[in-house]
């Protein structure tokens, strides 16, 4: 018998599969520097993809955690000053052809976890959907203003915006005092609540980015019914904006009732589609005349 018989031998190598579900399940830092730590006398290629993979998580949730801490610093000074009921406000839906224009308003707890918060057209819809309902769980107070579009057309894109944003903000004030309004770009008129305007604030404040959050899923869901309702321009699709799509549907059959009359595109397509109903019924008119005088 070898003198080394009795000697243990080398644990085996757990199988990749394994460790790629422990690297999908780790948790914090600690999980994860533990998993690399397991894998570094690991020579195989997969193992070293695998810590590799394991650090790169590490460096997103400090880069995540840092960005968070950006977003909220502006409140946080606010509250620090004693300052309670700070809301984000931010519209959605100026730009659109057709449908109304949006607003949210949203108060987030002094702490929070809303993994990839950010200004809504940077999100992905899939997570912004998932967003918006983490907005709804752990906001202290959520409103929506809607401005629909035939007020849109009274009174102007601009000040529908801001009557969205006033309604919105007269939403939230029905359930939760208000302190201060960190507003995206635009002070909210008819509101007796101090203000901060901040230019691309959806991209740089927590409670602007959950209200532009909130606002972008309600509107878009609303668009969604339309898009069943007028199914001939692909609402579902475009949101209203002026795509291809839609400026082809509405040469072909004209505007519908939910559609912005005082916006440029929309009133030449009016003009164009009347124009062209008015000649195909004239020569109708003149093929008629002409079969009964034959």
């Amino acid at each position: 018998m070898s003198p080394d018989s009795d000697s243990p031998k080398p644990a085996k190598a757990p199988p990749l599969s394994a460790l790629r579900v422990a690297l999908r399940e780790a948790e914090g830092e600690t999980a994860l520097n533990a998993l690399i730590e397991s894998l570094a006398g690991d020579p195989r290629a997969g193992a070293r993809a695998l810590a590799k993979s394991a650090r790169g998580a590490i460096a997103s949730a400090r880069h995540e955690t840092a960005r968070m801490a950006d977003l909220i610093a502006l409140r946080d000074e606010l509250a620090g000053r004693g300052i309670q009921g700070i809301a984000g406000v931010d519209e959605v839906g100026v730009g659109p052809l057709a449908g109304p224009v949006v607003a949210g308003a949203v108060v987030l707890p002094e702490t929070f976890s809303l993994i990839g918060l950010d200004d809504s057209k940077k999100v992905r819809p899939a997570r912004r959907e998932i967003l918006a309902e983490e907005i709804h769980a752990v906001a202290l107070g959520v409103g929506i203003g809607e401005v629909a579009v035939e007020e849109i057309d009274q009174i102007g894109i601009y000040n529908a915006s801001l009557e969205a944003m006033r309604r919105a903000v007269a939403s939230l004030a029905r359930t939760i005092t208000l302190g201060h309004l960190l507003v995206d770009a635009r002070k909210v008129p008819g509101v007796d609540v101090p203000q901060t305007s901040i230019i691309k604030g959806d991209s740089k404040d927590a409670s602007i980015a959950a209200a532009s959050i909130v606002a972008k899923v309600h509107r878009d869901r609303y668009m969604q019914t339309l898009g069943a309702r007028y199914p001939a321009y692909g609402f579902e699709q475009h949101m209203g904006y002026g795509t291809a799509v839609h400026m082809e549907a509405l040469d072909r059959v004209g505007p519908c009732p939910v559609h912005r009359r005082s916006f440029a595109p929309v009133e030449r397509a009016e003009k164009r589609f009347a124009h062209a109903r008015a000649n195909s019924a004239g020569e109708s008119s003149a093929s008629s005349a002409a079969s009964r005088t034959s």
